[in-house]
C-alpha cells in the first residue's frame, strides 16, 4: 500500500518555523515527508534537515518523496531520543523542530497496522513495528484494572470500567485478534444512548494506542530536550490531536516562558533572570475550515510554537 500522508497545517508550520536557509531543521516525526519536503524548499544546499520516524515504512516513503534533495539525514527512532541522535550526528544545536504527533493517514488505513475501528484488521497498532508490544499483547493480557485505568486516563473513556470487564470476560473464551472483534465488545459495553458522539470505539482505540506506543510518558521530557537543543531565535512547532497531548504541550511552553512569580513587578529585572523561551502561540493555530473539508483527519489538530529567545 502507497503511504501517505496528508501534512497538517502544512504553511502554518512553515511559517512557524521561521526558517533560515542555512539552518538546521528536524522533523521529529518524519511520516511521507510532507512538512519536511516543503522545509526542503526553504533551505539552501547548506541547510540541512533531520528526518526521524519510528516507522522503517515512513522512512522508505520519505526518501522516495525527498530523492531530489541531497541535504537530509534519515534516522530510524523516536524523537523521544533526539538528544542522542543530534550528538551521534555532531550536532549541538538546531534551528527548528517540528513534532507532528498523530498517526499517519497509511497507518490508519493499512490493514494489518490495526490503528483504526473500521473493518477486520490485525491487533497492531505499533507505530515501530521492530518493538515486541502490540495491542493484542495489552488486550488479552493486562489485567482488567490496569485496561480500565488505561482507556479511562488515555481515552478519557467514561464507560472504561464496562469496556475493560467486558474485554476480560470474552477472553476467557477466546483470545481476542482483530478490531472489529475489539469493537463489537466496545460497542455492548456502552448504551446505545450514549453512542451519539462519534464512533463508539474512538476513545478505547486511542488509549490503547497510546499504551502500545508510550506516547504520553516520555512526551514531557522530550519538549524539554526538544527546548534546550534550539539556537537563539530557533523555533518548536508541535501539532497534537487530543487534549492530553495539547494539555502537555501548553503546560511546558508556560512553564519555560513564564518570569519567575516573585519578580514579577518589579523595576530593572537582571536579563539573565528572564525567561529563555517565548511563546508564539498564546491560544493554538487550528485548522481552517477548506483544510478540515479537505482533510477530515485535520480536525481534531492544534499547532503550538515557542521559540528560544536567550
Amino acid at each position: 500500500m502507497e503511504f501517505k500522508h496528508t501534512p497538517i497545517m502544512l504553511s502554518e508550520c512553515i511559517n512557524g518555523l521561521n526558517i533560515k536557509e542555512d539552518g538546521i531543521y528536524v522533523d521529529g516525526t518524519l511520516g511521507g515527508a510532507g512538512h519536511s519536503k516543503e522545509i526542503l524548499k526553504h533551505l539552501s544546499s547548506k541547510g540541512l534537515l533531520i528526518g526521524i520516524d519510528r516507522d522503517e515504512e515512513a522512512l522508505k516513503a520519505a526518501k522516495e518523496n525527498l530523492k531530489d534533495y541531497d541535504n537530509v539525514k534519515y534516522i530510524h527512532g523516536n524523537h523521544d531520543n533526539i538528544k542522542e541522535i543530534l550528538e551521534d550526528l555532531k550536532i549541538n544545536k538546531v534551528d527548528g523542530i517540528l513534532l507532528d504527533l498523530g498517526v499517519s493517514s497509511y497507518q490508519l488505513d493499512e490493514r494489518n497496522r490495526g490503528f483504526s475501528y473500521l473493518g477486520q484488521n490485525e491487533l497492531d497498532m505499533r507505530m515501530d513495528q521492530t518493538q515486541d508490544l502490540t495491542a493484542k499483547d495489552v488486550v488479552n493480557n493486562y489485567d482488567e484494572e490496569k485496561l480500565a485505568n488505561i482507556i479511562f486516563e488515555y481515552g478519557e473513556e467514561r464507560f472504561s470500567r464496562n469496556i475493560a470487564r467486558n474485554i476480560c470476560k470474552y477472553r476467557e473464551e477466546k483470545t481476542i485478534e482483530t478490531t472489529d472483534e475489539l469493537v463489537r465488545i466496545i460497542e455492548n459495553s456502552i448504551p446505545k444512548s450514549k453512542q451519539k458522539d462519534g464512533h463508539p470505539a474512538k476513545r478505547t482505540f486511542q488509549a490503547i494506542r497510546i499504551e502500545v506506543n508510550n506516547e504520553l510518558e516520555e512526551l514531557e521530557q522530550a519538549l524539554k530536550v526538544c527546548l534546550e537543543l534550539l539556537n537563539v531565535d530557533g523555533r518548536l512547532c508541535v501539532i497534537s490531536f487530543h487534549s492530553l497531548e495539547d494539555r502537555i504541550v501548553k503546560n511546558i511552553f508556560k512553564e519555560v516562558s513564564e518570569i519567575d512569580p516573585f519578580l514579577k513587578g518589579l523595576p530593572n529585572i537582571d536579563k539573565n533572570l528572564l525567561p529563555d523561551y517565548e511563546i508564539i502561540t498564546n491560544k493554538p493555530i487550528l485548522p481552517s475550515e477548506d483544510e478540515i473539508n479537505y482533510n477530515k483527519r485535520s480536525k481534531s489538530a492544534k499547532l503550538r510554537i515557542i521559540k528560544r529567545i536567550k
